[in-house]
């Protein structure tokens, strides 16, 4: 059940109440003030109670809103000039050149925050991933193994920079 159908059945039930036990006991009871009532009530007679849904309102238009057109030109300035930051870019966007579009550094910068490049390390990664493609891993050949020691112990170390009262050796046939 939707929000709009609760609300409904709400202003159904206070409508109700009021018919039971009357218009002031009703609205201390649903908390609703009196003139609320009264016009939910003339509502319900003039035009039936499917008026008592709530109206479906139209997402609102901004007057100060950027065109779709626009904010792709924000972008691929941005883009194409991935140092600039959104006041240069606003600047740069003023001159005849880049079409003189009137915008706002705040502006500038609420579009490329809504495609997350509202920062230079956004736009250059963003590039980068796009120009580098990503190369081959490359596996280093193992070298080849040239001791010629058949069982452990077989071939032995004795390094000599050591004390002579202690005595370390390495067992070469398991480090290869």
């Amino acid at each position: 059940m939707s929000n709009d159908d609760v609300l409904y059945r709400f202003r159904l039930r206070v409508l109700a109440l009021a018919e039971e036990v009357g218009v002031r006991q009703a609205c201390r009871m649903m908390q609703v003030h009196r003139s609320t009532l009264y016009r939910w009530r003339r509502q319900a007679e003039l035009y039936g109670p499917e008026l008592l849904r709530p109206r479906e309102r139209r997402q609102p238009r901004m007057p100060n809103a950027i065109t779709p057109q626009t904010e792709r030109q924000v972008v691929a300035f941005a883009l194409g000039h991935p140092g600039f930051g959104p006041q240069r870019i606003a600047s740069e966007l003023k001159r005849p050149h880049w079409g003189g579009l009137e915008l706002s550094p705040n502006g500038v910068w609420r579009v490329s925050g809504r495609h997350g490049l509202n920062r230079r390390r956004q736009r250059l990664a963003l590039l980068n991933a796009a120009i580098a493609a990503p190369e081959p891993v490359q596996t280093a050949a193992l070298p080849e193994l040239h001791l010629d020691a058949q069982r452990p112990g077989g071939l032995v170390q004795l390094p000599r920079q050591t004390p002579a009262w202690q005595c370390q050796t390495n067992d070469l046939t398991c480090l290869t």
